[in-house]
């Protein structure tokens, strides 16, 4: 398929720069007409002489992006028709949330959320006219994961998110497709929050060819879907929803229900994916909730004594059932609305039965009037329910900016004002519970309901961000998507719905979060609805990386693509933080052979070597407890006297970090190498090792691994295979491990394969040794009973125990596993120089159990060399070795 625009005219606003400045030129050079939109009048004239220098066509705007309609203008004025429009522009105001105006408030949720609302209400009619469109909407790792400073930013970029969301639904019958990314790039933008060396590898170029996938008119549908990329990776990112637990809907779903069964709330070990609202079997689940049996209650019931708590839009509906709940169990109740006389008659509904409660009758935008009369009236604040809502719903075609406006002021604005009214206080008291409400229209968007779908979205990003920044305060913020019967849920549901789905069935959950039982769960997304509550997260496909040294072309993406979308081969994963959603992007900038993605295979393997790239292994289970780690750092030399090693009881208790060899060795064990000619395995030697630690080591669980063929190198006589394994905690699908073990197999060669191998970064870094004496050298004598005590970790090879077997290989007696001397050196260099990420060693002597090593360690940068010895012989048996240093802290094992 060729990506040719030619005639096709694309708006790119931001485009005086960074990732626009790249979109503008790539798809002028494939024949596009390019509307170059930026505020600044010199940049973007001058993108447009670069292209109009190259032969391309082009026209400089610069209207603000709040003026959609204006930029419109020029693209039709210009060349007639208009057919792409990509939300680029964008700026920071990054604070933290105590410190945040209302006025960095505003404008960043102007220029990014009504920026793209203008933009796209400017073109959705020609689009629809012409029954062909395509939109490209910008968020960012901040507005999914949230991120430490950018409430703002945060909010906007998710808000964009369900907003991309809705306009896939709407524009579906008019062949209007809406597409959102989340890139990583380096930009006038983001030069502001990021490194210089970090920034070298962001190149925005490698965005613009998925772009172009998404918006070529033969492209793959991609609509309503979301994409993250950045550095030659990328990959598509979907909801993900737990089981949940299923409460009986009567007097005894209380929030002590729910913390005896908040475990099941929140196990994704069945799971769903839902894609929109028509997904959830709502009916079911409350036919299901009527016949269980009462809820189980916790022994410690959940309470409010002497808590204030506030609930805005408790005039009726959820908010009234928050507030209810509160006032009967103890809390001191702050009722807001801006109806006083509904707010006045939940007042005394609540007095009525015993409870303490006053009335506020105010907008939500007046945060600060609700916190001073709370504090007037108790003192204190510790619970803030941000609730209120209104609805404006129209077709996308039909909606006001009013009607946007309203929506986005009373749902978003609110909430941030109430949230920044309480902040203060919740920090000095170094206590507070937040819940605010997004909705399941803002997780999978909703037909009328762009402003809606925009605005509860947008709440989700920034109560992540309020998440990060509470957490060293005592401060938990989660957010909330109901579905109850309301006042205004009943303009949109019928009515028998309204009266079966009480608000009821939602407080219990709430009041679970928002109580001193709940001291884990932040920043995390519930759906309730019918007596079922379920988290949901985000789940992220493995993806692909390409080389981040080569020029990246659509053609490229479009072959990757079923690699990509791909969220069953094994590789998803779950990102919770910013920080883990860049490590991916960041493990690509040294890739200068494709080597990361499932299938590595090019056009200079023989055929038998791109098929075995092709078949990966199983997955493979390994479960251990806190005596497994005990025994592997015993296995490779702790002491009883380091009690962080072998005592399970330690505070500090963790794993040796090369334990990172040992889940997946029977997944990489597995691998089937008869594809080589000849193959036998007692001919195989283990050559070099690689361990990289992607995250904090559990010191108890069930990991799971899977193994594919990296490289398959021709020696002539002898083949060298490198094997790939990668390690993910099985409950939350992060990747704890990656591994690159490289064998040496005698006999297999002459396969018509490759000579030379791909360079991969660590992995394969030669680590030569300075010509200095050493830094530090530690030595260490092995017991005779080394390779015994090793091998119950998982490597039973008779090699390293069997004396008959040690001779038929050569040996005179029994040898030590490599894995283990690698284990041993690996301790000596995190003893003297701290923790490393990751660590690479060739194999290149043998060592007999009782014999003394010696490490020689240079440290180089962020980086340690080292060679291990034998001293008894002088026997240099690990070589070209060499670890990267990071904080103590960071990789910590952690119980």
């Amino acid at each position: 398929m060729a990506f040719s625009f030619k005639d096709q005219t694309f708006i790119i606003t931001g485009a005086g720069g960074g990732i626009g400045h790249a979109y503008s030129l790539f798809f002028a050079s494939r024949g596009a007409n390019v509307v170059v939109n930026d505020l600044s009048k010199e940049a973007a004239q001058k993108v447009v002489d670069e292209i109009t220098k190259s032969g391309g066509k082009a026209v400089a705007d610069t209207h603000s992006v709040l003026e959609g309609e204006g930029i419109v203008k020029t693209a039709l004025d210009t060349f007639g028709k208009v057919h792409v429009l990509i939300n680029n522009a964008g700026i920071l105001r990054d604070k933290s949330f105590k410190n945040m105006s209302d006025a960095e408030w505003d404008l960043v949720i102007a220029v990014h959320m009504f920026g793209a609302f203008s933009c796209s209400k400017a073109v959705w009619p020609h689009f629809r006219a012409q029954k062909f469109g395509r939109i490209i909407n910008t968020a960012s790792a901040a507005g999914l994961y949230g991120n430490l400073g950018q409430a703002n930013y945060s909010a906007a970029k998710m808000g964009l998110v369900a907003f991309t969301k809705t306009l896939a639904i709407e524009g579906a019958k008019y062949n209007i497709r809406a597409s959102c990314i989340a890139p990583m790039a380096a930009s006038a933008m983001t030069e502001t929050i990021m490194p210089p060396e970090m920034l070298q590898h962001l190149n925005p170029s490698f965005i613009a060819p998925l772009i172009a996938v998404l918006t070529h008119p033969d492209g793959p549908n991609a609509s309503g879907k979301v994409f993250e990329a950045g550095a030659g990776w990328m990959g598509e990112i979907r909801w993900e929803r737990s089981k949940g637990a299923v409460f009986k809907t009567d007097d005894t779903f209380t929030p002590s229900a729910v913390k005896e069964r908040w475990h099941e709330v929140t196990s994704f070990d069945t799971a769903e994916y839902p894609m929109t609202m028509a997904d959830t079997d709502m009916m079911g689940v409350l036919k299901q909730s009527k016949t269980l049996p009462p809820n189980k209650q916790s022994e410690l019931p959940v309470r409010f004594d002497g808590k204030a708590c506030i609930v805005t839009g408790a005039g009726g509906g959820i908010g009234r059932a928050y507030s209810h709940m509160f006032g009967k169990l103890g809390g001191q109740v702050v009722v807001n609305d801006v109806n006083a006389q509904a707010a006045q008659k939940v007042v005394d509904e609540i007095k009525t039965a015993g409870g303490k409660a006053i009335a506020v009758a105010c907008s939500v935008e007046e945060g600060d009037k609700i916190a001073k009369a709370a504090m007037d009236a108790f003192g204190r604040i510790d619970v803030l329910i941000a609730n209120a809502g209104i609805l404006r719903d129209k077709s996308f075609t039909a909606m006001s900016q009013r009607e946007w406006d309203d929506v986005i002021k009373v749902h978003l604005k609110g909430t941030y004002a109430c949230a920044k009214a309480v902040w203060p206080i919740f920090q000095k008291q170094r206590y507070g519970r937040i819940i605010t409400t997004a909705s399941q229209v803002g997780i999978y968007g909703n037909f009328g309901q762009a402003n809606y779908s925009a605005a509860k979205a947008a709440i989700l990003g920034l109560t992540r961000t309020l998440a990060i920044e509470g957490s060293r305060y005592g401060i938990l913020c989660n957010t909330l998507a109901p579905s109850a019967g309301t006042a205004m849920t009943s303009t949109i549901w019928p009515a028998e719905m309204v009266e079966m789905f009480k608000p009821d069935f939602v407080a219990p959950v709430v009041g679970y979060l928002v109580s001193e039982a709940n001291t884990e769960t932040t920043g995390c997304l519930f759906e309730v609805f019918g007596g079922c509550a379920t988290q949901t997260r985000w789940q992220r496909a493995g993806g692909h990386g390409f080389p981040s040294n080569r020029t990246l072309k659509p053609e490229d993406v479009l072959s990757k693509w079923n690699v990509i979308t791909n969220f069953d081969d094994g590789r998803a994963t779950h990102p919770t933080s910013t920080q883990e959603a860049i490590q991916q992007i960041v493990d690509n900038f040294h890739n200068t052979g494709d080597s990361s993605s499932p299938s590595a295979a090019d056009d200079d393997d023989p055929e038998v070597v791109r098929e075995a790239k092709n078949n990966a292994t199983e997955p493979c289970e390994y479960t251990y407890t806190d005596r497994d780690v005990i025994l592997y750092n015993l296995g490779v030399g702790a002491t009883a006297e380091e009690l962080k090693w072998t005592f399970e009881g330690d505070d500090e208790f963790q794993a040796l970090l090369t334990f990172g060899v040992i889940p997946g060795f029977a997944s990489s064990s597995g691998m089937s190498l008869d594809f080589l000619p000849n193959f036998n395995p007692a001919k195989l030697l283990h050559g070099e090792q690689y361990l990289s630690i992607k995250a904090p080591i559990p010191t108890s669980g069930t990991l799971i691994s899977t193994t594919r063929l990296l490289e398959a190198l021709d020696k002539s006589k002898q083949a060298a295979v490198t094997t790939v394994t990668e390690t993910k905690d099985a409950s939350t699908g992060k990747v704890i491990f990656e591994t690159q073990s490289t064998a040496i197999i005698r006999g297999s060669g002459g396969f018509g394969g490759q000579k030379r191998g791909k360079d991969r970064g660590a992995a394969t870094a030669s680590n030569t040794p300075p010509k200095r004496q050493p830094d530090a050298v530690v030595e260490e004598r092995t017991s005779p009973n080394q390779a015994a005590l090793y091998r119950l970790s998982g490597d039973y090879n008779p090699l390293h125990i069997q004396p008959e077997f040690a001779a038929i290989g050569g040996f005179d007696r029994p040898i030590l596993h490599g894995l283990c001397f690698f284990g041993i050196s690996g301790k000596h260099v995190l003893k003297t120089f701290g923790a490393f990420k990751d660590i690479k060693v060739r194999f290149s002597g043998s060592v007999y159990p009782g014999e003394t090593l010696i490490t020689e360690m240079w440290k180089e940068g962020d980086k340690v060399i080292f060679q291990t010895k034998v001293k008894e012989r002088g026997a240099t048996v690990m070589s070209a070795a060499g670890a990267t240093l990071v904080g103590t802290d960071e990789l910590k094992a952690k119980l």
